[in-house]
C-alpha cells in the first residue's frame, strides 16, 4: 500500500516550504513594522519554527509537534501586540516571498490559493490588539 500524497508533497516538499519562510524572514528583517516584534538573536529560530509548522501542517514532518507540543497559535502570539497594520505588514511579506518562490520552485494554482486562504486566515485570526487603542485617547 502506497502512502498517501499530502499537499507538503504536492508543494514541493521541504525545498518549498524552506525556500518560502527563508524568503519570508528576509522580508521581516527588512520591515520597520515587524522586525522589532523579533529578538535579534531568535530570527533564525523563528524562522525554524515557522517552517516546521507549515511543513507540518500541510502533511509533512510532525517535527513541530514532536518538539513543542500542540500549536496554539494564538497563545504562543499573544504576549506581542499584533494590530492590523501588523498582519497586513506580515501579509504583504508573505505574500512577495509566496510569489518569489512560486517563480522559482513552481506551484499548482490551486495549491497555492489554498496555501493563501490559509496564510490570511492564520494572520487574520492572530490579531489581538485594536490598532485605535494604540493611538491614545482622542479627547
Amino acid at each position: 500500500m502506497q502512502p498517501e500524497t499530502t499537499p507538503y508533497d504536492l508543494m514541493g516538499g521541504e525545498q518549498f516550504f524552506t525556500t518560502l519562510v527563508h524568503r519570508f524572514y528576509e522580508g521581516v528583517a527588512q520591515d520597520p513594522v515587524l522586525r522589532p516584534m523579533y529578538p535579534a538573536q531568535d530570527m533564525e529560530g523563528a524562522e525554524r519554527r515557522l517552517r516546521m509548522f507549515l511543513m507540518q501542517y500541510w502533511g509533512g514532518p510532525t517535527t513541530y509537534s514532536d518538539e513543542r507540543g500542540h500549536p496554539r497559535l494564538r497563545m504562543r502570539h499573544a504576549p506581542y501586540p499584533v494590530d492590523d497594520t501588523a498582519r497586513d505588514h506580515w501579509l504583504d511579506c508573505m505574500r512577495a516571498a509566496l510569489d518569489a518562490t512560486m517563480a522559482d520552485l513552481g506551484l499548482d494554482p490551486a495549491l497555492e490559493q489554498e496555501l493563501w486562504r490559509y496564510l490570511v486566515g492564520a494572520a487574520i485570526a492572530m490579531v489581538n490588539t485594536d490598532s485605535t487603542s494604540t493611538q491614545g485617547d482622542p479627547a
